[in-house]
């Protein structure tokens, strides 16, 4: 049984562990304070707390943390890879290596998709390596779409549907 709730601010650290394991380099991969601290992705955790700011943690029986799921606001001028717009926060995940496959990463996108309805966003992004073919199929299940290409990564959007 694994357990979902908000993060604490005492587990920041562990935040940005799952930002580094998010980050898809299947090879060489630099190490994490090298990586997250790049002037190019820093902007997913630097000044964590702000406005818009939300992440989710999943613990296993043993009270121990086994995944995340976050969201940030970005703007035109302070894109993400993901970016869509200022009113789309752009999500990202990552599990630990034990628990992949079991459908922590599953559970952790629901309730994130339903946090950001709760909080009134319309859409939410995210930006995925194609050759992640796990995640790009996980997503397109959630009902995330193609919306563009950035770089080497494809920006995939989900939509509320307004009834």
């Amino acid at each position: 049984m694994v357990i979902i709730r908000n993060l604490k601010e005492n587990e920041f650290d562990f935040l940005t562990d799952m930002i580094y394991e998010s980050i898809y380099i299947p090879e060489n991969k630099p190490d994490k304070e090298d990586l997250i601290n790049s002037s190019h992705l820093k902007k997913y955790h630097e000044g964590w707390g702000r406005n818009g700011d939300t992440a989710l943690i999943a613990l296993n029986t043993n009270n121990q943390a086994v995944g995340a799921v976050w969201y940030r606001l970005f703007n035109e001028f302070n894109k993400g890879y993901g970016y869509v717009d200022s009113n789309t926060p752009e999500l990202g995940i990552a599990v630990t290596e034990e628990v992949r496959g079991m459908g922590v990463g599953t559970l952790l996108m629901k309730k994130i998709i339903h946090q950001a309805i709760c909080e009134g966003y319309k859409s939410i992004s995210l930006s995925v390596d194609p050759k992640n073919s796990n995640a790009v199929h996980i997503y397109k299940k959630l009902g995330f779409e193609d919306y563009g290409v950035s770089g080497t990564s494809i920006t995939m959007v989900y939509r509320v549907n307004e009834q």
